[in-house]
């Protein structure tokens, strides 16, 4: 809802508090806001730039103090749990439609103190200045679907929803952080870094997700005051029971997420996670008397499908079985024919303030959000967790587990109704799933991978960077078990952190908050609790969701599990009519004597060789054609970066840059 600031001296500092708060907030103008406001005690500088999305957030002015406690707080937040705080906190009655999220966050932090964010469910940071202990406290939410960035120095810290806000304190430079930028290079996955505390930038830290930090004296103390373990497995009498319960938790988060005095949107496709998302969402508002914007991406006009048959570029024909089904959902086709990956990266670069890896869909995200906040949109669900809760549940990575762990009895009567359903002989399958079982490698290389390393080898050797990443987990296992691998997703803080920047970026900038039920921490800690047996049933993946989604989806969606979407499969279409400024700009590269210095200019020349004049739409998942976007990406970053630093002014830099509209 806000981005926030916040500046902590160790000693009286008026004048220089002053300055360096004016000078933040004033960074944060460019963002759409509803309200700015500040406070501030000599040594402690507060500041919000706000943006109204729920009720009770209208009108709200942050930072707030009650004098009373002598407590200060700002806050970037939508709780999820309020009827559970109201109850713990005894919050009479006829004060509960009113009191904001912040206030609700004070009142927590005046019971329970530094273990507030234990008994908080939903998207938070926030800052907490207790005069009396002279202490700052604060803390990101479970999911870290909030950023809370800081720079600190011998005298003094300063924190802030974005990064960009922190240059403006002088003395603060945007010196590129080498260490992080050789790891970003090195992961061939998605992966930016394993390092869940720093930043592109040398003196810029983050506070990771699922963390607290109480800041005394000078020194901060970081502490992780949560997990997504289950504290117990969950056993019912039967599958009905855990459908009905799945669908319990489930429209429990979805209903939270709707609150909002503004439109309500959904990004919808063909599948089972948004559809469901979209589904639930539309027959809860029904009762409301309002609609759900639906808002589905197609491709352009003139692509022609070169995607298999158990594939599928256009998902409208799903899309529309869902919204006939469900009903009270107004749909939005977006089809962006101007835009590509290639048009939006400087675009994507100030959104971000960091180098990407995920660009195949980077048109159509920025789109969605643009259109969702023209149409007045102020809460936009997904389903982007789904995968690794809700819809969790590969049939052919189950069937692995049941041949790992020698059930026989299991899997052949498993085998029947899916090899029935995916109309593939058993025999064909047995030979599949067993060679995956027992002879696949373990483990995989960095030069095992499709994708081409991005680092030049002179840069990795000088970082040791093969050596930093040996052991970390950045997605190479290639034969770790169903359970480890969704265990990992939820767990590791450097994932939750990086989908977080997006999340809280793209936000801010078009005044419309992304919500995921999927990603709801009650929803997955239901989720791994559960036996494996109800995600793979009777033939079916993701058989807990196809069995619960009933009420929801049309069973040709819900049933579904021949066909898939893709839905960045014409982004290399869109790009075709650009392609010779893309390929000039790589050229460029091994002349740039900062760049080529860090990017593996050989393994381009190689690519780019291999490509030829021009690729075919159907070379959009080709390795080469995706290492030399990346590869370009990380290229203007690189540049743009050493244009600023070491000493350029803020004020140039912010009058050189978009950050977005008012």
């Amino acid at each position: 809802m806000s981005a926030l600031v916040g500046i902590v001296y160790d000693h009286e500092a008026s004048g220089r508090l002053q300055d360096e708060g004016r000078r933040m907030m004033q960074a944060l103008e460019p963002y759409p806001a509803d309200d700015q406001g500040a406070w501030n005690d000599g040594t402690v500088f507060l500041g919000c730039h706000a943006q109204w999305i729920t009720p009770q957030s209208v009108g709200e002015r942050l930072p707030l103090y009650r004098d009373e406690a002598r407590l200060a707080i700002t806050a970037d937040a939508i709780l999820d749990n309020r009827d559970e705080l109201f109850q713990q906190l005894q919050i009479e009655a006829g004060r509960r439609e009113q009191i904001t999220d912040s206030e609700l966050i004070l009142d927590a932090y005046m019971k329970w103190g530094t273990d507030t964010p234990k008994f908080l469910l939903g998207d938070f940071a926030f800052l907490i200045w207790d005069r009396k202990n002279h202490s700052l406290f604060g803390a990101r939410d479970i999911f870290g679907s909030r950023t809370l960035y800081y720079h600190r120095n011998p005298e003094r810290a300063a924190f802030c929803t974005t990064i960009s806000p922190l240059f403006a304190i002088p003395g603060v430079k945007t010196e590129l952080d080498e260490v992080w930028l050789a790891q970003y290079l090195a992961i061939p996955t998605m992966l930016d870094n394993t390092d869940i505390h720093t930043t592109a930038y040398k003196h810029i830290n983050q506070i990771p997700a699922s963390h607290s930090f109480v800041m005394r004296s000078g020194r901060i103390e970081l502490t992780r005051y949560g997990t997504l373990v289950p504290e117990t497995r969950l056993r019912l009498p039967s599958n009905e029971d855990y459908e009905e319960a799945f669908r319990d938790v489930f429209e429990k988060a979805v209903a939270c997420r709707l609150r909002t005095h503004r439109k309500v949107g959904a990004t919808l496709s063909g599948g089972l996670d948004s559809g469901l998302v979209a589904g639930t969402a539309a027959k809860l508002l029904r009762r409301e008397g309002r609609p759900l914007h639906a808002f589905s991406t197609i491709p352009a006009p003139d692509f022609v499908d070169w995607t298999s048959a158990s594939r599928m570029a256009d998902e409208r024909p799903f899309i529309q079985e869902t919204v006939g089904f469900v009903g009270n959902i107004t749909e939005n086709y977006l089809d962006f024919p101007d835009l590509s990956p290639f048009s939006e990266v400087d675009d994507w670069l100030d959104v971000l303030q960091a180098p990407y890896k995920n660009f195949e869909n980077s048109h159509w995200i920025k789109g969605i959000y643009e259109e969702a906040s023209r149409q007045g949109v102020g809460i936009l669900l997904t389903g982007a967790a789904g995968n690794f809760s809700i819809s969790w549940g590969s049939a052919a990575e189950y069937y692995v587990h049941l041949l790992r762990k020698l059930r026989w009895v299991r899997f052949y009567r498993e085998l029947k109704p899916y090899s029935k359903n995916m109309r593939m002989g058993r025999l064909n399958l047995i030979k599949r799933l067993g060679k995956y079982a027992f002879f696949r490698p373990t483990h995989r290389s960095i030069g095992q991978m499709d994708i081409a390393s991005m680092i030049h080898p002179d840069f990795a050797e000088k970082t040791n960077v093969y050596e930093m990443l040996k052991d970390q987990d950045i997605g190479l296992e290639s034969n770790v078990s169903m359970v480890n691998e969704r265990e990992s997703f939820f767990h590791n803080l450097a994932v939750q952190n990086m989908r977080g920047a997006s999340c809280t970026k793209l936000s801010l900038r078009h005044s419309v908050w992304e919500r995921d039920p999927s990603s709801d921490a009650r929803v997955v800690r239901f989720c791994l609790s559960l036996p494996l047996d109800q995600f793979v049933q009777n033939g079916y993946d993701r058989s807990l969701i196809r069995r619960a989604a009933k009420p929801y989806l049309p069973d040709k969606v819900r049933l579904n599990q021949r066909t898939r979407g893709v839905q960045g499969a014409d982004w290399l279409h869109r790009m075709l009519p650009a392609w010779g400024m893309f390929t000039g700009e790589l050229r460029e590269l091994s002349k740039d004597t900062g760049a080529s210095a860090y990017l593996n200019i050989a393994a381009i020349d190689q690519a780019l060789a291999r490509i030829g004049d021009a690729p075919r739409p159907e070379q959009a998942f080709d390795s080469d054609v995706r290492f030399l976007m990346r590869s370009l990406i990380a290229f203007r970053f690189i540049k743009r970066l050493h244009a600023t630093e070491g000493g350029e002014t803020y004020e140039k830099r912010v009058a050189g840059s978009y950050i977005g509209s008012p």
